[in-house]
């Protein structure tokens, strides 16, 4: 199995090339991680290091509240926090916490050494999940004490398969898993792990504290006018679909959209700007105009998301009916109704909690679409309802950051 994954690795290293030539997100990966080793020559041979990997965005916010807490109690450690997807790395390159921030390489055996070599690790904390063989193996070959937090685990996973000692080989490299649920802690105490905590998941943490920072903005506040307000946010062309049918065909004039697409690709938002027939602004196109008079903002820049869903009345969040569910919970902390796709949402823990406990709604078409939120702009009493449900979620879930934090401090 060795040989196979190796061999495997050899050839992926020889075709992203050539694939990058003709795929955007490809060339990006592929092109950054030419610049991993030189950023990592900013640490010495002399520095403390901590190093945090996440495979994506929504990964390094679940490892953000870590990152902060020990930024203040052992500032004189370097962070280093890698990224193994583009749009992650593309968003929090330029993170003012840490003080290197790049791709982790392909894992190749010689890469994974030259990494190590350079980072020397004080300890490896790894973010719900991204098991990298190679690398494993080396870090357990250097002693690092290697921690996974928010960590998740399915018993499909082939860990817990007849054929998996290849990779439950690898997870003896973890010192201590802190899992988000039961179910984790079960299936890895099934296959003879039992340094394991249940800390929950530490987004909770991290969306909890939105709601102590300032969170206005001017412009929504013009845009909104006291109005009530629709929030759809991180939105894929199938998401549109439901919301510009809703928007055309069935939504009151005194019903506000903001419309904030995972896409901002110039074309796209344009494309999605000439399907609605009621009066639309585009953030880029702002300057000068008078908000109010608008009934549909699209948000084509990143980095508001958060801060707009505080004048939401009701929040749809994308990816249900695409590749998969986006951030629930950062509507969710604001007290509000979140709806969202049907198609890609169960390995969400949040979103099957919240389902369950009547904070959420799902929507598979434009009829579901429609109704639903027909239901909610006419009855305030549901949505207050919905809204009490998802803010007692966010409130009842904090606390993994300090779980996580207390132990660290006895490692470091």
């Amino acid at each position: 199995m060795n040989f196979l994954y190796n061999l495997l690795l050899t050839i992926v290293s020889i075709l992203l090339p050539i694939v990058a030539l003709f795929n955007k997100k490809i060339r990006l990966f592929y092109e950054g991680r030419k610049e991993t080793f030189s950023k990592l020559n900013n640490i010495s041979k002399t520095d403390n290091v901590i190093w945090f990997h996440a495979a994506s965005l929504g990964e390094f916010e679940q490892g953000r509240p870590i990152i902060e807490e020990l930024k203040q109690h052992y500032s004189d450690y370097k962070i280093v926090v890698t990224f193994f997807s583009p749009s992650g790395y593309e968003v929090r390159k330029n993170y003012p916490l840490a003080d290197v921030v790049c791709y982790l390489p392909l894992d190749t055996k010689s890469n994974v050494k030259k990494f190590i070599k350079l980072v020397h690790p004080d300890i490896a904390i790894m973010i719900k999940y991204e098991f990298w063989p190679n690398l494993l193996s080396e870090l357990k070959k250097h002693d690092v004490p290697t921690i996974l937090i928010s960590g998740i685990f399915r018993k499909k996973q082939s860990f817990f398969k007849w054929y998996g000692g290849f990779m439950r080989k690898r997870l003896t490299a973890f010192k201590h898993f802190f899992v988000q649920n039961k179910t984790s802690k079960d299936l890895l105490n099934s296959i003879n792990f039992n340094n394991v905590t249940i800390a929950g998941d530490t987004r909770f943490d991290r969306v909890y504290t939105i709601l102590q920072q300032d969170n206005s903005l001017s412009f929504i506040s013009e845009f909104k006018n006291n109005q009530y307000t629709v929030v759809a946010g991180s939105t894929w062309k199938e998401d549109e679909e439901l919301i510009v049918d809703y928007i055309n065909n069935h939504a009151s004039d005194d019903e506000k959209f903001i419309i904030a697409p995972h896409n901002i690709n110039q074309k796209q938002v344009k494309e999605l700007q000439s399907l609605i027939n009621k009066k639309t602004i585009l953030y880029s196109e702002k300057e000068g105009k008078l908000l109010s008079h608008y009934q549909v903002f699209i948000i084509d820049t990143i980095g508001l998301l958060t801060k707009i869903y505080s004048y939401a009345d009701v929040a749809y969040v994308g990816g249900g009916l695409a590749t998969g569910l986006h951030n629930i919970l950062e509507p969710a902390t604001y007290g509000i109704p979140v709806i969202f796709g049907a198609n890609k949402y169960s390995k969400f823990k949040e979103a099957v909690d919240l389902l369950k406990l009547g904070g959420a709604k799902i929507v598979v078409n434009t009829n579901e679409f429609s109704s639903n939120f027909a239901l909610l702009k006419s009855g305030k009493k549901l949505r207050e309802q919905m809204g009490s449900v998802t803010h007692n979620y966010i409130s009842k879930n904090i606390g993994a950051t300090k779980t996580i934090i207390t132990y660290l401090k006895n490692v470091l």
